[in-house]
């Protein structure tokens, strides 16, 4: 089911199924600020699993979450660079790279005790995830097609694997995010995308690129 989250009344219909959908562990499709999102509820381990055949791969997903204070219950300890750049950059384009609490009832896949996370700047996302909790959320489309900057494109490509499309119209900013390595003794760019490593920079001086320099 597509629901245009432009129509107020769809909007609120579209979240309400969206909740529901990821609550029983099925899969949606939702807008972020950069690229259209496929989620499920992260300590589902059958819903990730469905994600990961929907999409055509085992990677480890990313998590998404809608409060920075969300963080805190995911991870054991958090280096300073770590606050300082969630500071400068939630919500937004900027995933970090971190090691997850031990404890976590979760299982995202072979991610060596790490996890990467972000906060979107969406308010249809963050209107789910702050009701859903975490999520594991990866690029709505199938591994070797083109990125879905709308809920249709993704449709076209997922089909009736998902429970709900929350369409808000073509994303503003098709850039990936930007990932950080922050599990090292010195932070690292792992994928330059929407936040420039000139502004990662201004916050956490030190930081390297991808190249390690």
């Amino acid at each position: 089911m597509l629901y245009d989250c432009r129509s107020t009344a769809d909007r609120d219909r579209g979240i309400a199924a969206a909740i529901e959908a990821v609550k029983n562990g099925e899969l949606v499709v939702l807008p972020t600020d950069t690229v259209y999102g496929i989620g499920a509820d992260a300590f589902t381990s059958y819903a990730v699993r469905a994600l990961a055949d929907a999409k055509g791969s085992q990677q480890p997903p990313p998590v998404l979450i809608g409060s920075r204070h969300t963080l805190d219950g995911l991870v054991f300890s958090l280096p300073r660079a770590a606050r300082d750049l969630v500071e400068a950059f939630w919500p937004g384009a900027l995933t970090i790279v971190v090691e997850h609490s031990p404890s976590l009832a979760w299982d995202l896949g072979d991610t060596g005790g790490t996890v990467a996370v972000r906060m979107p700047l969406h308010p249809v996302a963050l209107e789910v995830l702050r009701e859903t909790g975490p999520m594991a959320v990866a690029s709505a489309n199938k591994v070797g097609q083109p990125a879905a900057l709308t809920a249709e494109e993704a449709r076209e490509q997922l089909g009736y694997g998902v429970r709900a499309y929350l369409e808000a119209g073509p994303a503003l900013d098709p850039l990936p995010s930007t990932i950080v390595d922050l599990t090292g003794e010195v932070p690292r760019v792992l994928r330059q995308g929407a936040v420039s490593l000139d502004k990662l920079r201004d916050v956490v001086p030190d930081i390297l690129d991808e190249r390690g320099v």
